[in-house]
C-alpha cells in the first residue's frame, strides 16, 4: 500500500468502519480524476464517506440536497442584474469554488437539474449566458441515490450514468463493525476524529503519478477484448463503449498505484472491472427474465475472456 494513500484511508476508516474495500475504490476514482455514484439504501454511511474524504484530504467541500424544486441555476449559478453598475454579474452555483461536491439523492431532482452537472463533470467548467467559468482543480462529484421510496424520483439517463467513473454500494456492516459503530457514537461524532493528512495540491500530484503508471500492450489488449466481449454478449443489448474501456484503464492504473506499483497487472483490471462497467450496461430481455444483474454479466465476461500473461 502506498504510504500517502494508506494515511488517507486510515483517517476515513475512523468514520466509515469496516468498509476498506469500498473506500479504496472511492480513492482510486479520485486518483483517476473521476466521479463516484454511491447507490445504496439509506443510512449506510454514504454522506459520511464523502465528508470523511473531504476532511482527510483537505478539500473544499460543498453539499447540495437534491429535491424536486432544485433548479439548474442552483448547480451552475446564474446572471443577476446589478442596479448600481447597470450590468449583469455572475452569481456562482454550488459547484463553483469546491474540490468535492456531494450531490445527495441525485435521483430525487428533475432530469434538467441532473443534466446541469454534465458539463461540470466532463469538462471542469460551467457555462452561463455564453460565458465559461472554470471550476477548481481537483474537482470531484460524489453523488448518492437510493432505490427505497422511488415515488417522485427521476432515474439518471444513460448519458449521465456514463459520466460516473464507478458506481459503488456501501452495504450493511458486519457484526463486529456495527458494534464498533455503536460504541463510537456513544461518546463522540466519529467525523470529528478525522484529521487532514494531505491537501488539494497533494491530490493533484498523486493524480499525475497515477497517469504515469505503465500499461503494457498485453493489458491494453486484455481490456479491449473485455470490452468487445460485452458488446457480443447475448445477455446485453448495450455493451461497453470506448469511453467505458478508457475508464477501466484509468481505474486499473489507480489500483496498481494504490498497491505501490508503477505498472498494471491483469488482477488490477479484474479488481475494478465490475464497478466501472456495470452501470454502463443494458441487459437483454432474456437476461432480465432470468433475473441477471449487470454485475453478474460483468463477471461472466471476466470468466470468458482468457487472462494475458502477467505483464510488468
Amino acid at each position: 500500500m502506498n504510504p500517502k494513500t494508506d494515511a488517507i484511508l486510515n483517517e476515513v476508516d475512523k468514520a466509515v468502519v469496516g468498509k476498506r474495500a469500498v473506500t479504496e475504490k472511492v480513492l482510486m476514482a479520485m486518483l483517476s480524476g473521476g466521479h463516484i455514484l454511491l447507490d445504496d439504501v439509506p443510512g449506510v454511511g454514504k454522506t459520511t464517506l464523502a465528508v470523511a474524504f473531504s476532511k482527510a484530504m483537505g478539500l473544499k467541500y460543498k453539499r447540495i440536497q437534491f429535491t424536486p424544486d432544485v433548479l439548474p441555476s442552483d448547480i451552475v449559478g446564474f446572471s443577476m442584474y446589478d442596479r448600481e453598475s447597470g450590468t449583469f454579474r455572475y452569481v456562482p452555483g454550488v459547484v463553483n469554488d469546491a474540490n468535492l461536491v456531494l450531490g445527495d439523492e441525485i435521483n430525487r431532482t428533475s432530469s434538467k437539474t441532473q443534466s446541469a452537472l454534465l458539463e461540470a463533470m466532463e469538462e471542469g467548467r460551467v457555462t452561463v449566458d455564453g460565458e465559461a467559468h472554470p471550476l477548481k482543480t481537483p474537482f470531484c462529484v460524489i453523488a448518492t441515490q437510493n432505490q427505497v421510496g422511488t415515488a417522485g424520483t427521476q432515474p439518471l439517463p444513460q448519458a449521465q450514468l456514463d459520466r460516473f467513473l464507478v458506481r459503488l454500494t456501501v452495504g450493511y456492516p458486519d457484526l463486529d463493525s456495527e458494534m464498533a459503530i455503536l460504541r463510537g457514537h456513544q461518546t463522540a461524532q466519529p467525523l470529528e476524529d478525522v484529521h487532514q493528512v494531505c491537501d488539494a495540491d497533494a491530490l493533484l500530484e498523486m493524480q499525475r503519478a497515477v497517469s504515469e503508471v505503465t500499461m503494457k500492450e498485453e493489458i491494453v489488449r486484455y481490456i479491449a477484448l473485455l470490452a468487445a466481449a460485452t458488446r457480443e454478449s447475448p445477455l446485453l443489448t448495450l455493451g461497453l463503449s470506448p469511453r467505458g474501456a478508457i475508464a477501466v484503464s484509468k481505474m486499473a492504473r489507480a489500483a496498481a498505484w494504490l498497491d505501490g506499483r508503477d505498472y498494471v497487472i491483469p488482477e488490477d483490471v479484474q479488481r475494478v472491472f465490475s464497478d466501472v462497467i456495470a452501470h454502463r450496461l443494458i441487459l437483454s430481455p432474456a437476461a432480465k427474465l432470468e433475473k441477471h444483474t449487470a454485475a453478474d454479466c460483468a463477471q461472466v465476461v471476466l470468466r470468458e475472456v482468457p487472462l494475458p500473461h502477467r505483464a510488468k
